[in-house]
């Protein structure tokens, strides 16, 4: 096992120098100057004109944008290897702790959705499974189809007019409180929801018609034996696969919803700072969502094989 974890972060290691390389290309290319943020529009045009053109030289200097762009992408990821992201052009701040001061609202927000998801997902898959062409089986594919259509900023207007201006149960944006984490932890856990279900009543259904599951049942086993010993433990490794894939798609899809709800956490952070082209910060939070892609699909190629141990041997 051990072999194999250190196999895969090796061959992680060209993904992430691609994430980052693209994303740093894609920054510099985009039309304006982070100078122009710093400084503020409308400082120009106001007092000695040559003195801000020394300002701005400056400025360029200090912060590096005056080497040629190779050089500059070498020296951060120089940094980022030994864990310094730089500094924030527009907090002054190190990116990490301004990512650290973000992350653990988004992490309360991703991780709850992917709680949700998970239970009510796997639920409903197999409600759905075992009650097959029923009108609850129709029931749970119509919501989960809801699940994988609606856009998560419609689903969040809808949430917000229903709960929050129309019947005020919960407040409508802003956290720090369990109140103000409901709506936003159930428009980014919908989508998964939606996916989970549908995947886990395909998987379930192909395994139910398998040799081996009528065999438990000719040798007369529990009903729900059958289902949850031998047939569930089969049916879960697509669902493990998706799951893995929510994980980092829950950090990369909270920025619509964060925005939404006005939550202060990295995908606030990530749209403020593209505004301000604020390069540091922006490739600290997509090397951040990155890496979690990574992680999340070391964590499911080693779930593989606890839940099968021909993988495992394999």
């Amino acid at each position: 096992m051990a072999k194999f974890i250190s196999q895969r972060l090796v061959e992680s290691v060209p993904v992430l120098l691609l994430a980052s390389l693209l994303v740093f290309a894609i920054l510099h290319l985009v039309p304006g100057d982070p100078i122009d943020a710093m400084i503020g529009a409308a400082s120009f045009g106001v007092g000695d004109r040559a003195a801000q053109e020394r300002l701005v030289a400056s400025l360029r200097e200090q912060l590096g944008l005056n080497d040629p762009l190779p050089l500059q992408y070498v020296h951060w990821l120089w940094n980022a290897t030994h864990l310094d992201l730089g500094d924030s052009f527009i907090r002054h701040q190190p990116v990490m702790k301004v990512i650290g001061d973000r992350l653990p609202s988004t992490i309360e927000l991703a991780g709850s959705a992917l709680v949700l998801s998970v239970l009510l997902g796997v639920a409903l898959g197999i409600v759905a499974a075992t009650k097959r062409n029923s009108p609850i089986d129709r029931l749970v594919m119509f919501v989960s189809l809801g699940g994988v259509s609606i856009p998560s900023f419609v689903l969040a207007m809808v949430l917000i007019l229903v709960f929050s201006v129309t019947l005020g149960f919960v407040p409508a944006t802003g956290s720090g409180s369990l109140d103000r984490l409901i709506l936003p932890m159930l428009v980014l856990g919908y989508e998964g929801i939606g996916l989970i279900a549908r995947l886990t009543r395909a998987s379930l259904l192909d395994v139910l018609g398998r040799e081996y599951v009528r065999t438990a049942h000719a040798k007369g086993l529990p009903p729900r034996t059958v289902l949850l010993g031998h047939a569930m433990r089969n049916a879960l490794i697509p669902v493990v696969t998706i799951v893995g894939l929510q994980l980092g798609r829950l950090l990369a899809g909270s920025v619509i919803v964060e925005t939404v709800f006005a939550r202060q956490g990295i995908g606030q952070l990530a749209i403020d700072s593209i505004i301000a082209k604020d390069y540091p910060v922006v490739q600290g939070v997509i090397l951040l969502t990155a890496t979690s892609y990574v992680i999340a699909n070391l964590l499911v190629d080693i779930s593989y094989g606890f839940i099968n141990p021909r993988i495992r041997a394999a």
